[in-house]
């Protein structure tokens, strides 16, 4: 390794700490977010040549939190045939629920308002739309909203070309200039599985320096696409060497004075000049804030536990109802009834006579209430009632009435609310460093106070449009200019926004 960290010794950064934050971050933050993304995406594996004990070909990761009475039967059948016989039932409710917030926090386009004065204004929105566009547009917010649900938190990574700003930052300032400056700025999305940060030792809140890895194993084959190994392919011109499983192929560390991307141990590339005015261009977002802690909460951690028992009743369910879904009789008393089928008629003048009837699926209301109870105590925990789903139970009164529909939705929308909060810190945050990059390239000059936005969040239930005309046509009677109205109702104006 040719780790050259003396670039570094503002924060105190050597190779024996470098190794160390990295062995912690593997050994212990790893594991722990490959189960939540596993929890929520649930992919099929294969169970190999042929097919498994239930006659399926794939099992399913969400089986490893089943009793070990379900569970072991499924995974090593046994030579009796009531072992083999085992049902196994997974219903993934933590995925649609996570795609369900998503949906209302990022399912409409968010506007971006730049609050400064007039004569920046518009081309401050242009340039800051023009950059998230070009970084993803509202797919990207759906990738952070995803991350940050799934591992409680997020970050975003501010990246610059630094051959294409310095070309525009040559011509003269001005609105085309900076339009041409911001293709050179993209923001991307870290996985936490990547993401190691290093935090200020007297406030947990501030960064020291960031390091983004992308290992070397077989991380190639799952969901996460390590895009940063084409790009240092390029960058190097080096062809991919063989992975290994002790470290990494890309590494990238990085303060607010320095920017080093370390290729199997070599520094294959480095930024030495700070565009984002001294400050580390990483943004952290929470996905609920949790006081005294880095890391925020997600929504997947809590519903598990719920997740595995609602899997466990289902398959126990599921069994009884394979070995009670046929019925039996037993006949006393009655000559050459051998066998019952349909259309048979048997008579006997045998007083003592009698036929029994036993087994089938016998109604069990415990079962069913407990499995009730478990799924009303996810949509408790969750705050994503069946109905954001699209599944109307009757529950909800009159459905032509709006005021019924939001009382319905009122925990996940107060949950939507709570959270905008921080994913639109991060949004703010990213957008006042891709300004304080055009600043010191010298094509758009801002000052701190002229970096600000606010954003327009959309509704993200169904807008009554006799509502929204009586909305407009107060806000007329009490003086908003006609611009500013047509400009939120989305009519014959260019709307700024993350689309």
């Amino acid at each position: 390794m040719s780790y050259r960290l003396s670039a570094f010794s503002d924060v105190r950064l050597d190779q024996a700490k470098l190794n160390l934050v990295i062995d912690e971050h593997e050994r212990g933050r790893v594991p722990r977010f490959d189960t939540l993304w596993t929890y929520y995406r649930n992919p099929l594996q294969p169970v190999g040549v042929g097919r498994g004990a239930s006659g399926r070909w794939y099992r399913q990761p969400q089986e490893q939190g089943l009793p070990a009475r379900l569970r072991t039967a499924a995974a090593h059948p046994m030579p009796d045939d009531r072992a083999q016989r085992r049902e196994v039932v997974i219903e993934n409710d933590i995925a649609w629920r996570i795609q369900a917030m998503v949906d209302f926090m990022f399912g409409k386009p968010v506007v971006i308002r730049s609050t400064a004065h007039q004569a920046k204004r518009t081309i401050i929105e242009r340039v800051l739309d023009q950059v998230w566009e070009q970084s993803g547009g509202i797919a990207l917010l759906q990738d952070i909203a995803l991350m940050g649900h799934v591992f409680g938190h997020v970050d975003l990574v501010i990246r610059v070309d630094e051959d294409r700003l310095a070309r525009t930052a040559a011509a003269p300032a001005d609105a085309d200039a900076a339009l041409a400056a911001a293709c050179a700025i993209t923001i991307e999305v870290v996985e936490p599985r990547r993401g190691i940060p290093l935090q200020n030792p007297h406030d947990y809140r501030l960064l020291d320096a960031y390091i983004i890895r992308s290992r070397a194993t077989q991380a190639e084959n799952t969901d996460t696409t390590l895009s940063l190994r084409g790009v240092m392919r390029a960058l190097t011109g080096k062809p991919r060497s063989a992975p290994t499983h002790t470290q990494p192929e890309v590494l990238e560390v990085i303060s607010a004075s320095a920017w080093h991307v370390y290729h199997n141990g070599e520094l294959a590339w480095e930024q030495s000049r700070a565009w984002t005015a001294g400050r580390i261009p990483i943004v952290h977002i929470q996905n609920t804030a949790q006081p005294l802690t880095f890391e925020g909460a997600g929504e997947v951690e809590p519903l598990i536990p719920l997740q595995d028992e609602l899997n466990t009743r289902l398959s126990d369910r599921a069994n009884r109802v394979t070995l009670q879904s046929f019925k039996m009789y037993l006949a006393k008393g009655i000559e050459g009834m051998d066998h019952v089928g349909p259309g048979q008629i048997w008579s006997t003048d045998n007083l003592q006579a009698s036929v029994e009837a036993f087994g089938g699926d016998a109604n069990c209301p415990s079962e069913e209430s407990h499995i009730r109870e478990v799924r009303e105590a996810l949509d408790k925990v969750s705050g994503v009632p069946p109905l954001s789903g699209g599944v109307v139970q009757g529950r909800i009164g009159n459905l032509t009435s709006a005021t019924a529909l939001r009382i319905t939705l009122m925990g996940l929308t107060a949950k939507t609310n709570r959270k905008r909060v921080t994913y639109g810190r991060g949004i703010a945050q990213a957008c006042e460093l891709i300004l304080a990059v055009l600043d010191t390239a010298g094509v758009l000059a801002t000052d701190p106070a002229e970096r600000t936005i606010s954003l327009d969040w959309p509704d993200p239930l169904p807008a009554d449009i006799r509502d929204t005309v009586a909305a407009a046509q107060l806000r007329e009677a009490v003086g908003v200019p006609e611009s500013e109205i047509a400009r939120d109702l989305r009519i014959g104006t260019a709307d700024h926004g993350v689309q």
